[in-house]
């Protein structure tokens, strides 16, 4: 009875660690592109309230104020990118040569970035009220994207997740990264989501900028 249950615990905690090896790397990875996400998403609202006096002062290229963002963002991603790197060395769990496909996803995420900022710090700047609800909305996102929980949990209603904008921009890295090619529909609805994105900053800021 006493080696029968001694297997069993044996049995449970390899189980267990077979779940820690393919969802903590997940969750970590996950963790880490979302928390990119939505700290541009907080600073673009304020990239041109916070620089007002600069702006008024001298005049430069909006986009550098934008770019700045950016880069600082990418700069603090680069950090917390120690976090995936310690995860994966405790469990030993490393990406192959898939993750090269994550470097497409970030150039996309740059030009995201830089034109999301742009379009709301414009957007903030004259509607003060906008930055709580990007908040909002940002909170809701988190749930309802695949942050913590893994999308084949959703079965075979797993393909409606590609309409999730934050889904689809945050699968196209993570995915690669986590040793899976992003299907053609998660890549479609990805460029599809940053062409509307840039035209849309495109509209609006040449309609705003002078003011």
């Amino acid at each position: 009875t006493g080696a029968m249950v001694a297997a069993m615990w044996v049995l449970y905690a390899v189980l267990f660690r077979l779940q820690l090896r393919d969802y903590i790397p997940f969750l970590a990875l996950s963790l880490v592109l979302w928390n990119f996400l939505a700290a541009l998403v907080g600073d673009a609202c304020t990239a041109f309230i916070t620089n007002e006096g600069m702006i008024r002062s001298v005049r430069m290229p909006f986009t550098l104020y934008a770019g700045r963002i950016v880069v600082r963002n990418v700069v603090v991603l680069g950090h917390n990118a120690v976090v995936i790197l310690v995860v994966n060395l405790l469990l030993w769990t490393w990406p192959d040569a898939t993750a090269l496909l994550a470097l497409p996803g970030m150039v996309l995420w740059l030009v995201n970035a830089l034109a999301l900022t742009l379009l709301l710090g414009a957007v903030c700047a004259r509607l003060h009220d906008i930055p709580p609800i990007v908040a909002s909305v940002m909170q809701m996102a988190f749930f309802v994207s695949a942050v913590i929980w893994k999308p084949d949990q959703l079965g075979v209603h797993e393909w409606a997740l590609a309409f999730n904008p934050f889904f689809s921009l945050l699968e196209i890295v993570r995915g690669p990264l986590m040793g899976t090619v992003p299907s053609a529909l998660i890549v479609g609805c990805a460029l599809g989501y940053s062409a509307l994105l840039c035209l849309v900053t495109w509209f609006v800021f040449a309609r705003v900028r002078g003011r």
